[in-house]
């Protein structure tokens, strides 16, 4: 058995007792950097902001036109035709996905093909190119099925959606392709060793994973085809530039339908935005633990933390 050691001092004198260690300040390290910079770009702002209200526009048609029935109607065509051609691009983007990374070597190349062309060239010119067949092809021959002139059948719509549907196509081809790869194969291993087809295991396994890579590309490529869609002036089809620049033509007020045109692209850009991110936000539930929290959830967050309340809970809100 130890004996206990007694650390009291031989002489009996006290020892002085231990305080408590002094809190450490944490002094932040200022970023004069970053003062400078706000300041700089505060200015810009300032300098942007008296040249544009000393500009000679008339701001009062901006709010006349802005709900015209002539940009209205642009609005609504630029709309529909993004739209048809966004789903032209996604349903032949997968089909030339599944042709490209085929084993036959005829499909893969032709896909190959497709994608290097529509791909290499501008989508202004494959406009003009639509919308011109008619000097190629007069007549549109489909034998027993259908027979037309082509400059019926090639109106500025369907010029407008094959121009960009197909040149969307190519991209959205490359775009599920790299969703599909990113897939593991021992997840297609499992499915063949449960008995199902190439067909099955492509609908049930492998695309619904996929899209949790292919649904973020997309948005941004739908985002771009619907400012792309301006270009479809050129083929005559009454979009929402074309429509602005006819009522500035007219009334004398160019640039000021310039502007009610930019504000109505940032606003169906803006809308298409907000579900791009929740379309996202569903995809990722299979991947991430928790959930990021959405704008809403976080300025509800804020506000009740600014009460004293707290944060609230991330499930809560949209």
């Amino acid at each position: 058995m130890t004996t206990p050691t007694d650390k009291v001092p031989s002489d009996g004198a006290p020892q002085p007792s231990k305080s408590a260690p002094e809190a450490i300040r944490a002094i932040p390290v200022r970023h004069y950097g970053r003062y400078v910079a706000a300041v700089v770009v505060l200015a810009l702002l300032g300098l942007l902001a008296n040249a544009v209200a000393g500009a000679d526009l008339r701001w009062e048609a901006v709010g006349d036109y802005f709900f015209d029935d002539q940009i209205l109607e642009g609005a609504k065509n630029t709309i529909v035709v993004s739209v048809l051609s966004m789903i032209m691009g996604l349903v032949l983007g997968i089909v030339l996905a599944v042709m490209r990374m085929s084993k036959n070597p005829v499909t893969s190349t032709v896909a190959w093909g497709y994608i290097w062309f529509f791909r290499g060239t501008p989508v202004y010119v494959q406009l003009l190119l639509w919308f011109n067949l008619a000097l190629v092809f007069p007549i549109l021959n489909l034998g027993p099925l259908y027979k037309d002139e082509m400059t019926d059948v090639m109106t500025p719509f369907m010029a407008a959606l094959l121009g960009l549907g197909l040149n969307e196509a190519a991209y959205m081809a490359e775009i599920c392709r790299a969703g599909i790869q990113s897939v593991d194969e021992g997840q297609t291993e499992a499915s063949q060793a449960l008995g199902m087809t190439q067909q099955q295991n492509m609908r049930r396994i492998v695309l619904p994973q996929a899209m949790r890579v292919i649904v973020p590309p997309t948005g941004n490529e739908f985002i771009n085809l619907l400012k792309t869609s301006s270009l479809c002036s050129v083929v005559m089809f009454e979009e929402l530039l074309r429509k602005a620049q006819n009522i500035g033509n007219t009334s004398g007020a160019v640039i000021e339908l310039l502007i009610v045109a930019t504000i109505w692209y940032l606003a169906i850009t803006t809308v298409f935005s907000i579900g791009q991110y929740y379309l996202e936000r569903r995809y990722a539930r299979g991947s991430l633990r928790a959930l990021p929290l959405t704008p809403w959830q976080k300025v509800r967050q804020n506000v009740f933390t600014w009460h004293g309340r707290g944060p609230s809970a991330g499930g809560a809100g949209a």
